[in-house]
């Protein structure tokens, strides 16, 4: 059983989203961030950097693991089941490229964009200005990069889409008034949020947290 400790942001959805697809049964612990609870010592052990999502797997090689940091998490569980990641070769290495490019780039950035320009009570022009016109160049990178590929590791659906879905549904949604018109025209990629955004798997993913055991 795979112990998830999670809330409703992007980077706990990847996760969720992740286990939905593979099939995998696992349980949901709320870690309610608006009330700190991310702090808790308990979840300190589990968690270092006091962030979600985490996980707990009691059937690793080994004895139970945990593991914190979502690429990690997504990298851990697609080669525990064999799913998602190719075993070798430029498919992985490609999947692992956009990964990391989610990590360090669309997430933070996004992330930035939503507190200044949506979350913060006190607007700060330059710091609006200057996440919203990075978010913007790195939405043309990633629809660039769909509309030659249907996925971005390629032809294949991958933890690289996995990872990113969540952030851009965000976009779309939460941080759409900050955005403006910068999804107009961007075919390819509003193309790839609804055909991933449709997959059964995914839809259950993005109904996490519940405090309720997942058959996967």
């Amino acid at each position: 059983m795979i112990h998830l400790y999670t809330w409703a942001t992007p980077n706990g959805h990847k996760i969720s989203i992740a286990l939905e697809e593979m099939g995998l049964p696992y349980t949901v612990y709320p870690v309610n961030i608006g009330k700190d609870e991310q702090f808790a010592s308990d979840f300190l052990r589990i968690a270092p950097n006091n962030k979600i999502p985490a996980i707990i797997d009691d059937d690793a090689l080994g004895g139970p693991l945990s593991v914190f940091e979502s690429g990690a998490i997504l990298i851990y569980l697609a080669e525990k089941t064999g799913k998602f990641l190719a075993q070798s070769g430029p498919e992985r290495y490609r999947a692992l490229e956009w990964l990391s490019w989610q990590i360090s780039g669309i997430g933070p950035t996004l992330g930035q964009l939503g507190f200044f320009a949506v979350r913060s009570p006190e607007k700060v022009p330059l710091a609006i200005e200057r996440f919203t016109t990075e978010s913007a160049r790195l939405l043309n990178v990633m629809d660039k990069r769909l509309s030659e590929t249907p996925f971005l590791t390629g032809s294949n659906y991958s933890i690289a889409d996995i990872a990113c879905y969540g952030w851009i549904f965000a976009a779309k949604s939460f941080f759409k008034d900050a955005l403006g018109e910068q999804f107009t025209n961007k075919t390819a990629l509003n193309d790839w949020v609804e055909r991933v955004g449709a997959r059964p798997a995914v839809l259950r993913g993005m109904s996490v947290p519940k405090p309720t055991p997942h058959s996967g």
